[in-house]
């Protein structure tokens, strides 16, 4: 955020390029900047005009009275860069760089404009918007640097990455009475990217949500980071263009062809605590449904209808959705029974009658909000001429408030219910149009509320779970990268995965006939035999896998019609032998798919679901961003339906999942450690109760000279600088803070004096709030780090006794270095 205040808190604008010839763009911006309200100096730039609408002009940049903080530049691209390096000389911290800069500009030679531009801005850190912004408009300092009309004082903060959309939210927002607190345009975003802003506008007092528009992404983690610190701060609810590409691009394996781009964008968003929506009501529904929401306790709901047919439209929307009914008590229904004489539908949905006074409306209410059974209420009702509905609104709305469970109204109807839906409003109830409204905002609260859990989930860059042989695996990936292949051979893959401690099937490997025998009968029949082509992806397309072979001369007559069908399918194939594999017999398993692929922004992504031949056709899986804990791994698995397979159905038993998360978490750490795989597919790997075995294995190598951790877009807890000391005959662990720390810290900062709060904060802190805590113990580790020194208090619990601090600048030059004790260990 480093001069971002000169941008968004400017105390004088220069505009460079300034004009008031009647329908341009250059005279649509000067009058709404003298005429919006802003209250600091405006200064026109231009050798044409000696005024423009009325101001005194400069000719030149270099006769301006004094640096401002921020120039509008609208001149044509090659004279661009020229202006930044003489603004900046003169003390300029930020550029606005107006669309049609680089209008009519050959891409090679906006390229280069775009370099020449950051070049001259880099030596005195001054921050560029755009090029080809439409602008940015702050209504609470009546600044409209844009060619748009004005708009209202909000708190929400929007960011957009396309000039059209931009204008299509400044109509939908300005029709529909929507306030901002920043409505910025990025354009190309050459320096100010999506990452700063949300920095920036993460801890702005004025900026309550954060709404993004989004096409692409060019630094994933720095984006990671700063979609994640903001997150933890205020809802930011995200659109992104370009769901379903007209055409997927051929992949090495199964997992390069099923991870799609954006699955792995929707993984991202999830990871960082943002929410996904696809429209621009969505957009502003989604900010008001979560700024107004209670702490959301679970995803069981409750529908309370006064009529059967909303009822039933808000059930098929909950559980399209992938929502859960709520399962009322016995000790609910035994009461709903009373107060409506046995006249209600006798389950969830609660359908009451439409001539029920408004007292009973109070009584179901009261009893629903109370049901153990239910996390949350939507309530919908239909006006009818036996009882008003602001009547029934009065009644509820005391119990409502006292209430600490979410309630979600559809008052039905226009005119009828008006009055009700404004005594909801008045309340902070929020209220839809429609019953499928009001469930979807419940269904975007929980998903709102697992994102956030996810926030907290920080996995470490070393195994705790399992041991594995790090060094054979480099070994190897180094020869066969050496001998110029890219692709393992099964054996060789399998090897990789034992060394990760992933249970495999004996797997040997014959160049002949007479070899394949020989080790068939070595390892016991039935045994299966695939083809190892260098040249082949997928064995079975060209009938190189044949199973349960339990005779020597079984295995002769296969490896023959193989290599024989290789030569007639594939005649440039190569052949290089086949391997025998011992015959896993799990009757009752499940076929899973686990794998990698490199995205080409997010980096490693790890892929599961239901495996098999038929992978891509089934398209049962779900993508996350390594490092994987057991949280992750877990929730990893839950979005796919054959979890539900895996935890037993009829009179199947349920699967080993601790089994299958483990495999997770050694295919993440397999990831994180070597950085030269590219791709990796396990199918099938097969999961019942008796664990898990990976039958087939193929890892892609590409050389790289990343470290492991530095292709991940979120980086790993560092582990490795964990240690313990003796401390005065006490044991104390100094060790990087994690997300898990905050409690320690909340009373670790109590327990501080006063004077030693000031030293440290230059200014008396009496209190941190929950924003701080969460910024201070959930840090990126390539921002920042923070050590403690944490030991077990009397009781057992974890006691934070001091934290040491360092955090860099952008450029990693210079850092700010503070720590503190706890007061009596002073002198310690």
């Amino acid at each position: 955020i480093r001069n971002l205040e000169y941008l968004l808190r400017p105390r004088s604008i220069a505009v460079i390029g300034a004009s008031d010839e009647p329908e341009t763009l250059s005279a649509a911006l000067m009058q709404n900047l003298l005429n919006g309200g802003y209250a600091k100096p405006v200064i026109p730039v231009t050798p044409d005009q000696e005024k423009v609408a009325g101001v005194q002009a400069c000719p030149e940049p270099a006769g301006l009275p004094m640096a401002p903080d921020l120039a509008i530049i609208m001149r044509p691209a090659p004279t661009v860069p020229k202006l930044i390096a003489e603004l900046g000389e003169r003390g300029t911290r930020a550029a606005l760089v107006m669309g049609g800069s680089m209008g009519g500009v050959a891409p090679d030679k906006a390229r280069t404009y775009r370099r020449q531009i950051l070049s001259a801005a880099r030596p005195h850190l001054l921050r560029i918007l755009g090029p080809n912004s439409s602008g940015l408009i702050i209504p609470g300092l009546g600044l409209n640097a844009s060619p748009a009309k004005p708009m209202l004082k909000g708190n929400i903060a929007f960011v957009t990455q396309s000039r059209a959309f931009a204008s299509t939210v400044h109509d939908w927002a300005n029709s529909n009475g929507v306030g901002f607190s920043h409505f910025i345009s990025l354009g190309e975003g050459a320096d100010v990217d999506i990452g700063d802003l949300l920095d920036y506008l993460g801890s702005d007092a004025t900026t309550r949500a954060i709404l993004l528009y989004m096409e692409s992404l060019g630094a994933a983690r720095k984006f990671m980071s700063a979609a994640r610190a903001a997150g933890r701060n205020k809802p930011v609810v995200v659109i992104k263009a370009g769901r379903v590409p007209e055409a997927a691009t051929a992949a090495a394996s199964h997992t390069g062809a099923l991870a799609g781009a954006d699955d792995v964008f929707d993984t991202a968003i999830r990871r960082a605590g943002m929410l996904r929506v696809y429209k621009v009501e969505e957009m502003f529904a989604a900010v008001e449904t979560l700024a107004r929401a209670r702490p959301v306790t679970g995803d069981r709901l409750t529908i309370l209808t006064n009529g059967g047919g909303p009822g039933v439209m808000a059930t098929d929307h909950l559980i399209q959705a992938g929502g859960r009914l709520a399962e009322l008590s016995e000790e609910t229904r035994s009461a709903l029974d009373e107060v409506l004489s046995g006249c209600w539908s006798g389950g969830n949905p609660v359908a009451i009658p439409d001539h029920a006074p408004a007292e009973h409306y109070g009584q179901v209410v009261k009893m629903l909000l109370e049901d153990p059974q239910s996390d949350a209420l939507v309530f919908i009702h239909a006006p009818t001429v036996m009882v008003s509905s602001a009547l029934i609104a009065e009644a509820l709305v005391p119990l409502i408030k006292r209430s600490r469970r979410n309630v979600l109204s559809c008052w039905l109807g226009v005119d009828a219910t008006a009055e009700a839906r404004r005594i909801f409003s008045a309340n902070g109830i929020p209220s839809y149009r429609t019953p499928e409204d009001a469930v979807w905002a419940f269904i975007q609260m929980v998903e709102y509320d697992r994102n956030h859990e996810m926030l907290m989930e920080t996995p470490p860059s070393l195994p705790t779970e399992f041991k594995v042989d790090r060094e054979s695996v480099r070994k190897l990936v180094a020869e066969v990268l050496a001998s110029g292949r890219r692709f393992m051979t099964e054996p060789e893959a399998k090897k990789v995965l034992a060394a990760y401690g992933i249970p495999i099937v004996e797997t040997r490997i014959a160049v002949n006939a007479d070899e394949a025998v020989t080790q068939a009968q070595a390892i016991g029949f039935p045994v299966a035999v695939k083809l190892l082509s260098p040249d082949v992806n997928h064995k079975s397309e060209v009938g190189g896998v044949a199973l349960d072979i339990d005779t020597p001369q079984g295995v002769r007559a296969v490896v023959e019609r193989m290599a024989k069908h290789l030569q007639k399918l594939k005649p440039n194939a190569r052949l290089d032998g086949f391997s025998v594999q011992q015959m896993a017999r799990r009757p009752e398993a499940q076929e899973l798919i686990v794998g990698a692929a490199t995205d080409s922004v997010f980096g490693p992504v790890i892929l599961f679901g239901r495996g098999g031949i038929s992978v891509e056709i089934i398209a049962d899986r779900a993508v996350a961003l390594p490092p994987l804990n057991l949280n992750l791994a877990r929730e990893l698995v839950s979005r796919t339906r054959v979890s539900r397979l895996l935890a037993g159905y009829r009179n199947r038993p349920a699967a080993d999942l601790d089994a299958v998360y483990r495999m997770l978490l050694q295919v993440s750490q397999l990831i994180t450690d070597i950085p030269e795989i590219s791709e990796l597919d396990i199918n099938p790997l097969l999961a019942d109760e008796h664990g898990v075995i990976a039958l087939d294995a193929r890892i892609h190598l590409r050389p790289t000279e990343a470290f492991g951790p530095e292709r991940l877009a979120i980086r790993p807890y560092p582990r490795e600088l964990e240690e313990t000391i003796d401390f005065h005959g006490r044991t104390v662990m100094i060790r990087p803070i994690r997300p898990e720390d905050e409690p320690a810290h909340r009373e670790f900062f109590v327990r501080l004096h006063s004077e030693d709060v000031r030293y440290r904060f230059f200014h008396v802190v009496r209190a941190l709030p929950r924003s701080e805590l969460a910024r201070l113990t959930q840090i990126d580790y390539d921002r920042e780090m923070a050590f403690i020194a944490t030991a077990p208090d009397k009781t057992g619990r974890p006691e934070t006794l001091g934290v040491v601090r360092v955090v860099a600048d952008p450029d990693n030059r210079q850092a700010e270095f503070a720590i503190i004790i706890l007061s009596d260990l002073k002198g310690k």
